[in-house]
């Protein structure tokens, strides 16, 4: 097969697993980019996406095309990590998109929203419904071009201190949560704190939040959120998924050669594809472990569930009435995920529901 056939097929996700491409031609210039993760190293599965990425990359340029990749605070804070591409301190970084809500609240439709899509449906939205146009063509006001970059799946509702039995449980709670998220529960009396992942723990142990949202138990374990609260509760309404982020400084972006930018793309596809299948490998041991060491799993209840669906389609209407970018997105991503839950409810819902009972009973 041909260098540049195979990049196009790969470019699709179809090789997204490959394990090395074609080297490029000698001819190719020596590059050297500079990435800054929104995450800690500690956190080996979400920061690890950029290390695959930077290492897929240099694999198929026979290191003529070199991505050093800096964490979270090495460089710049975590949440500062799309700033420096903006401002061309680094070509590019891996963050979570609804992490700059403060500039514009479109942003956060590239990661999560309350009730939004699930992973599967995220993906395809990207690939095949078109949500990566809208998108970029919102990001380009920006001045960066994204590709997505991993994906953590359905997230756990966070550790509390105390039990949430009720919706009046939540007024005055102080809580570690990102994006319009915090939005939606400052509507019911919450007291939203948005601290990058790394600062979590401390926050938790001095007491300066009585809850906080991470992701899911493979990171939260590592974190040792289960040291410093109690209660473990599921599922995190808002982050039916978390899309991570590529996101490139779209000048250096367009500098490159043609061939470079669909390694880049390449690359991309492939830690996006490994970091949902290894959450999803590591979390089970992670969550057994978790509770064999005393957190106590509950669900929220669905009055809560209730109360905070109806915040966010409020915060929808509110949010579309006054900025058009976030409501052309917001329609044509929830146009998506209607239909394919249309689907869904056929399929995936009455096989999971069926093979759940059938291991309840074993």
């Amino acid at each position: 097969m041909k260098r540049r056939q195979f990049l196009t097929a790969a470019g699709t996700g179809l090789a997204a697993g490959a394990v090395a491409m074609p080297a490029i031609a000698q001819s190719m210039p020596e590059v050297k980019w500079r990435l800054t993760s929104s995450f800690p190293k500690s956190l080996d599965t979400i920061f690890g996406a950029a290390e695959l990425f930077s290492k897929a990359v240099s694999e198929a340029t026979d290191g003529k095309f070199q991505i050093q990749v800096f964490a979270a605070g090495e460089l710049v804070p975590g949440l500062q990590a799309l700033d420096a591409v903006q401002n061309n301190t680094v070509e590019m970084c891996h963050s979570a998109s609804y992490y700059y809500v403060g500039k514009d609240p479109t942003f956060a439709l590239g990661t999560a929203v309350p009730f939004g899509l699930n992973a599967r449906m995220m993906n395809a939205w990207f690939f095949h419904g078109g949500g990566l146009e809208v998108l970029n063509e919102f990001y380009k006001k920006s001045g960066v071009y994204m590709l997505p970059g991993g994906n953590t799946g359905t997230q756990m509702g966070g550790w509390f201190r105390k039990e949430i039995k009720s919706v009046d449980d939540l007024k005055g709670l102080k809580m570690r949560i990102a994006g319009i998220a915090g939005q939606v529960l400052a509507k019911l009396g919450t007291v939203p704190q948005q601290i990058a992942g790394g600062d979590i723990y401390p926050a938790l142990e001095k007491g300066t939040i009585d809850a906080a949202e991470w992701v899911g138990p493979y990171d939260d374990e590592k974190l040792g959120f289960q040291k410093v609260a109690q209660y473990y509760y599921y599922p995190g309404f808002w982050e039916g998924c978390a899309a991570l982020n590529f996101f490139f400084n779209e000048a250096k972006w367009n500098e490159l050669p043609e061939v470079y930018r669909s390694v880049l793309t390449t690359a991309a596809a492939r830690a996006n594809a490994d970091m949902q299948a290894s959450y999803d490998a590591k979390n089970p041991g992670a969550v057994k472990r978790l509770v064999a060491s005393g957190a106590q799993l509950r669900p929220f209840p669905q009055e809560v569930m209730e109360a905070c669906y109806k915040a966010a389609n409020e915060i929808y209407e509110e949010t579309s009435a006054k900025n058009a970018d976030f409501k052309k997105i917001y329609d044509h991503m929830r146009a998506f995920r209607n239909d394919e839950y249309l689907w869904f409810q056929v399929a995936e819902y009455t096989y999971d529901n069926f093979m759940i009972r059938a291991r309840a009973r074993g």
